[in-house]
């Protein structure tokens, strides 16, 4: 009796302790609340602008960033701008000084500078810009465009002599991501007389057929798109500019300028991200789809993107968060898909009020339900994910709304005139803050709902339903805290964006 007695108690206490193990495994995991969590980097990078810092510009100096993933490593190429460049400093300190700026990341984080991939200009181009622009320009390399064609590397890059439409656009390949580079030659150009500028190239393939299309233009003419030879990488037919396919009502005040292009094999649309406006003040991304590589785009609205009317959705814009400066010239984006279907948007940041330091942001990029990029309101800064649940989402809220800028400025080129480089106070899109209560209501006798399955919160402000608002853990950068951030669309074809802070 006395073996039995104790094999009856040890099955009781094995039942109870399995039941509250069980039961345990149930609950739900503790209510979220912002923590603290130190930026990877400082924003306000001055103090290592002198020429011998150069290899702690790992995310500095960033401009118009082309960004790909090869092999283990993230890659990103950008335009030679540099802050306080000073070339005689350069020389003195030994500092390797070249072309288009190489980083790489293991993470998306942590940037690591490479260095140039060019020693100097290549010499054809530097004859077509000064042939044609009276011996002046071509004084450095604009965004540059990167793709693995074979075992091969293939950098597009833009030589132009600045605020004419005086552009060369070059070819160079390489076995390695980082080069050497050995120059093929002339894909497309331009002069006074030709209808498009040849600046800013991004190229795709089309996976169906293997045809591969490049993407070029600016506020001179709009966008094109010509064919390429995937054998050699230069143009079908010599000396083909392509056809449009993006421009706006006035060239030189309405600035329009680097189209990026990306399929998405899950929705089967091809996605042209292009940039508006002046690229140190309101420079704003804009996107529109199609179902082939060469177009024609369509927007939010199903307008054609070469018509003369502005186009929705606006995925970044200039923005100021509580506790921050602020961030201009948001454009000029790169675009990553990743092998697990992820998509990153990197673009460069100026920080204000002098909007002339220029900073790395890599957001996380996401397609609404209705097949639309949204990115996130806040940086990239290698966070884990969790799954939100609805009593997560109850607290204080910090939203902006982005729209447009509707002041009148004076450009020349679709650029700011000099003196005129910070922005106006109503050009900012500014924030407000917003309480979501555990009840459903708002502090400003709105609604909210949110769906669990989906991760998607729907919210009501005044007259305004927005829904399927994408919500996600990250990096609230002005606070330096992890938290909960929101991003999505509203009728209008606007960005609405969100990070809980309390």
């Amino acid at each position: 009796m006395k073996k039995k007695h104790t094999l009856l108690q040890f099955t009781s206490i094995f039942t109870t302790c399995l039941s509250l193990f069980l039961f345990s495994c149930k609950q739900v995991q503790p209510s979220f609340s912002p923590e603290a969590k130190v930026n990877p980097w400082i924003d306000d990078y001055a103090p290592l602008s002198a020429m011998e810092h150069y290899k702690e510009w790992g995310t500095y100096n960033v401009h118009d960033p082309a960004i790909k993933k090869f092999g283990d490593d993230y890659y990103i190429y950008s335009t030679d701008a540099i802050f306080a460049e000073n070339q005689e400093r350069a020389r003195e300190m030994n500092v390797p000084l070249g072309n288009i700026q190489i980083r790489k990341s293991k993470d998306l984080v942590h940037w690591e500078f490479v260095g140039w991939a060019f020693p100097g200009i290549p010499k054809e181009a530097v004859d077509w810009v000064h042939t044609h622009n009276e011996g002046r320009g071509a004084t450095n390399i604009w965004a540059p465009y990167v793709m693995k064609q074979g075992d091969r590397y293939r950098l597009y890059y833009s030589v132009s002599a600045f605020g004419k439409k005086t552009s060369w656009i070059g070819l160079a390949e390489s076995a390695s991501p980082e080069g050497p580079w050995e120059q093929k030659g002339t894909v497309v150009k331009s002069n006074s007389l030709t209808p498009v500028n040849a600046i800013d190239p991004s190229v795709i393939e089309d996976p169906d057929n293997g045809r591969i299309w490049m993407h070029y233009g600016s506020y001179f003419g709009g966008l094109y798109c010509v064919e390429l030879d995937p054998a050699t990488g230069l143009t079908m037919k010599r000396d083909d500019l392509g056809h449009l396919i993006a421009r706006r009502a006035n060239y030189r005040k309405d600035n329009l300028e680097a189209p990026e292009i990306i399929y998405n094999p899950d929705l089967k649309k091809y996605f042209l991200f292009v940039s508006y406006d002046p690229l140190m003040t309101t420079y704003n991304v804009r996107v529109g789809r199609s179902d082939k590589p060469e177009g024609p785009f369509y927007d939010y609205f199903g307008k054609n993107m070469n018509d003369t009317l502005n186009n929705f959705p606006i995925i970044t814009a200039p923005y100021r968060f509580d506790n921050h400066p602020g961030w201009a010239g948001t454009g000029h984006c790169g675009i990553l898909a990743t092998e697990e279907g992820r998509y990153y948007m990197a673009h460069q940041g100026r920080l204000s009020p002098g909007n002339h330091l220029m900073v790395l942001h890599l957001r996380e990029l996401f397609f609404t339900p209705d097949g639309w990029p949204v990115v996130s309101p806040q940086r990239y800064a290698g966070d884990a994910e969790r799954v939100v649940s609805t009593q997560d989402v109850a607290g204080e809220w910090e939203l902006i709304r982005i729209r447009e800028s509707t002041y009148d400025r004076q450009l020349a080129a679709g650029q700011i005139l000099w003196g005129e480089g910070s922005l106006k106070e109503e050009e900012w899109n500014n924030s407000f803050h917003l309480n979501l209560n555990a009840d459903g209501t708002t502090g400003d006798n709105g609604s909210w709902t949110f769906a669990k399955k989906n991760q998607t919160l729907s919210l009501s402000l005044g007259r305004d339903t927005i829904r399927n608002l994408f919500i996600f853990t990250g990096q609230d950068w002005e606070n330096q805290k992890h938290t909960l951030l929101f991003t999505g669309l509203d009728d209008e074809g606007r960005s609405v964006w969100g990070k809980r802070i309390k």
